[in-house]
């Protein structure tokens, strides 16, 4: 049998279908097949995709994993790992060069997949800071704290002086789970609301809190509790 995606009909070919329909209409496994451009004797390049996708849980986990962890998968070496690095960091850098600072960030997706490109490949949990200018460009960005696999530990002085020192008029916090899921803990509810007294203080505008998990992420004021913080949703 050949696995061989040559010998597939041209329409159902991934990078055939790219050029046709757009990469919006791939899938994960499809997509990430056109980088590893060929597979393995047991499998063609989707398949081994598909396989790779499975066994790390996601896409991200993909990207995330060891030179070591990857090239237990026949097909999978020095070369492959390589590709997957830099496609990896040319995409992190793409979304860079639209957040430098002075650009807008008026879009919540944008500052989204901003912050998951920072964050997501961290071990452990690191908690930053977005500071916005008053047209909502941004000033600067940085990881201010470093703790556990599941615990950080904050100083909202050290938050505050830093937006000062930057003439932030609004902030964005965010942390990440590196083992779990972007679901906010008490710890989480009580530290935002915190933060969101003291900028009211020293007049900045705490716009956002966001989480981000492996594969999702948890906006506090998509969720409606920047407003009222004084219950915790189930």
């Amino acid at each position: 049998m050949n696995n061989s995606i040559k010998q597939w009909p041209e329409q159902e070919r991934p990078r055939e279908r790219l050029l046709q329909q757009g990469a919006e209409s791939l899938s994960d496994a499809e997509l990430l097949a056109i980088f590893l451009r060929s597979g393995s004797k047991q499998h063609s390049a989707v398949e081994l995709a598909r396989l790779l996708i499975q066994h790390f849980g996601g896409l991200n986990p993909v990207f995330d994993s060891s030179l070591e962890d990857l090239c237990q998968f026949h097909g999978i070496g020095d070369t492959k790992y390589s590709q997957l690095m830099a496609v990896k960091e040319l995409g992190r850098r793409y979304l860079k060069h639209h957040l430098y600072q002075g650009m807008d960030l008026s879009r919540s997706d944008l500052i989204r997949d901003y912050l998951r490109y920072e964050l997501i490949g961290e071990t452990q949990e690191v908690f930053a800071v977005l500071c916005l200018d008053s047209q909502l460009r941004k000033l600067d960005f940085k990881k201010m704290f470093f703790g556990s696999i599941n615990y950080c530990n904050v100083s909202i002085n050290q938050v505050l002086r830093y937006a000062i020192q930057k003439q932030a008029t609004y902030i964005v916090i965010a942390h990440n789970h590196p083992k779990g899921f972007a679901k906010p803990s008490r710890e989480d509810y009580d530290l935002t609301q915190q933060i969101l007294k003291a900028c009211e203080l020293v007049e900045i505008r705490l716009l956002d809190h966001i989480i981000i998990a492996t594969e999702q992420s948890y906006s506090f004021t998509e969720h409606g509790l920047l407003k009222s913080m004084t219950t915790m949703p189930k």
